[in-house]
């Protein structure tokens, strides 16, 4: 079916043609007729089929016809992450190319004084739609920013996604604030039992529209690599030797990894960028527009580009871990082979992980192809058929924080041992010679004085050095005798200044006889007078 048998906006259709859209996907032609009859709606479909145009453009449609409040806002879309919601407002603005009266705003986290500033008068003035994260739209309704009481819109985009998050409390207390006219939309990749309770309560009389839930799509080649986890950097370089670099994305589970990956990537000389929730929002954003622009080739992110993200020429997806979800496997692997493009995706399969491996495989449906380990990193595990679970204890955040302390001491490890046999030599031998130094330290004067005789010239004779020796020793206690006899002779004179003006009050015949005395001292000491 094209689009323009479906009762949309022309001006929405004109920008659909600019765009080069014709035909509907099948989730499209299902959903589109029946949000626009002002029915509630749960779609469930995998990703990469076209979810975020099928309740747009309907919306785009009705608010173009008229009959909202311009004051007001129409239309709340809740995201999970602020990746998905920008990604929806840039698709706001193509659908809406030739709309004048539309406005929209998006509203998220992570972002400066000016953006908040920008959010507020957008929400006060009454922007038709409004796409946000469930953290920061709660904040602005508990300050009060945000009027609900006239909107007609509620969408939930990756519904199952923002109940994973945690955002389920967060979500009924938004919907409670709506009016009970408001016509309520929910998409999902996966359908879970918390999925249809959080329908039953939002939703009323609900039509449910299910397409191929959870499975990937049939173009996309899927690989996998059993190793052993210092087996993987190796088969990334063998596979980066083969073939084209460009478009790859490489999902790990924990941002330590992904760290710890970029940084292995970036010193091979390979143009990497990295994606995870330690970067503030304009790194991401900027980490973003450097890979859709092609000026980095391979991006290392965690599950939050996993879902909901729209990059269309993704030419590999790389599972640096294997997802014990088999949900989060497809969701991953979705990042390829979208609109009808082929794609590649390649999963490490390490010991602990073949148990859940299988069970993506049984979750399948099929066997995945299992791929030789370069020659020159040796022999992988062996893959049995009927692997054991491994045993673990805590919930899931416990496991992930042992497993990134885990990893973090195991690097640690390795480069003290790449380390060890120099350093270790060197401070043993310096811890040593500082011990012998403190050992010698009590020694050192009196050998000090054995090597004294030493210094003397060979042509030397013993009995003259020794009474050289005597007679230096001599004047060194008359001269120190004599040090401490001149101070008791000057602290006369020093005592007080009065004995000086005394001097002067005497006679001048006795006055002079001692100014002669003073002044024909240091003459006797040049020889210029008879003593």
């Amino acid at each position: 079916m094209v689009f323009e048998e479906l009762e949309l906006n022309d001006n929405v259709l004109d920008a659909l043609y600019d765009m080069h859209f014709e035909k509907c996907t099948p989730v499209q032609e299902k959903c589109i007729p029946e949000i626009l009859k002002g029915k509630d709606v749960l779609g469930v479909a995998q990703t990469g089929t076209g979810k975020t145009a099928a309740y747009l453009l309907p919306v785009l449609s009705k608010l173009a016809s008229g009959g909202y409040p311009e004051d007001a806002i129409n239309c709340i879309i809740m995201s999970p992450t602020r990746e998905l919601a920008q990604q929806i407002d840039q698709a706001i603005q193509g659908f809406s190319y030739y709309l004048d009266k539309v406005s929209c705003v998006a509203v998220y986290g992570g972002n400066d004084g000016n953006r908040y500033d920008q959010e507020l008068k957008s929400l006060s003035l009454g922007a038709d739609l409004v796409i946000a994260t469930p953290g920061r739209f709660i904040s602005h309704i508990s300050l009060g920013n945000v009027d609900l009481s006239r909107v007609s819109f509620f969408i939930l985009d990756e519904a199952d996604r923002m109940l994973d998050m945690g955002f389920s409390d967060d979500i009924m207390t938004i919907a409670k604030k709506l009016p009970q006219t408001c016509q309520t939309i929910m998409f999902s990749a996966t359908m879970p039992a918390k999925i249809e309770d959080l329908a039953k309560t939002l939703l009323k009389n609900p039509v449910t529209i299910k397409l191929a839930v959870s499975k990937p799509a049939e173009k996309i080649r899927q690989q996998a690599y059993v190793c052993h986890e210092t087996q993987k950097m190796g088969i990334i370089k063998d596979i980066f030797k083969a073939g084209d670099l460009k478009r790859v994305i490489i999902f790990s589970g924990s941002k330590q990894k992904v760290k710890q990956i970029a940084q292995s990537l970036n010193q091979k000389q390979i143009n990497c960028g990295q994606m995870h929730s330690d970067l503030e929002q304009a790194e991401r954003d900027e980490m973003m527009f450097r890979f859709k622009s092609g000026q980095i080739d391979v991006l290392v992110a965690t599950d939050i580009l996993a879902r909901g993200i729209d990059i269309d020429d993704i030419a590999m997806v790389i599972n640096y871990d294997v997802p014990h979800d088999a949900e989060d496997y497809v969701h991953r692997i979705g990042r390829t082979a979208r609109a009808d493009r082929d794609g590649v995706a390649i999963t490490f399969v390490n010991d602990d992980d073949i148990y859940f491996f299988q069970q993506i495989e049984k979750f399948l449906g099929r066997e995945v192809e299992k791929m030789p380990l370069p020659e020159s990193l040796g022999k992988g595990p062996d893959y049995t058929q009927q692997a054991t679970k491994p045993k673990r204890s805590g919930d899931a955040r416990s496991r992930r924080r042992k497993a990134r302390e885990q990893q973090s001491h195991k690097d640690t490890k390795q480069r003290s041992r790449r380390n060890r046999p120099q350093d270790s030599h060197k401070s043993d031998k310096q811890t040593e010679e500082k011990k012998s130094e403190a050992r010698n330290s009590r020694k050192r004067p009196a050998r000090n004085e054995k090597q004294q005789p030493q210094r003397q010239p060979s042509n030397q004779i013993p009995q003259q050095a020794e009474e050289k020796t005597e007679s230096r020793n001599k004047r060194r206690r008359s001269s120190s005798s004599s040090r401490r006899k001149a101070p008791q002779k000057q602290q006369q004179p020093r005592s007080t200044k009065y004995d000086i003006r005394e001097e002067f009050s005497q006679p001048k015949k006795q006055r002079e006889s001692g100014l002669k005395k003073l002044i024909k001292k240091p003459l006797r000491w040049l020889g210029l007078t008879k003593k």
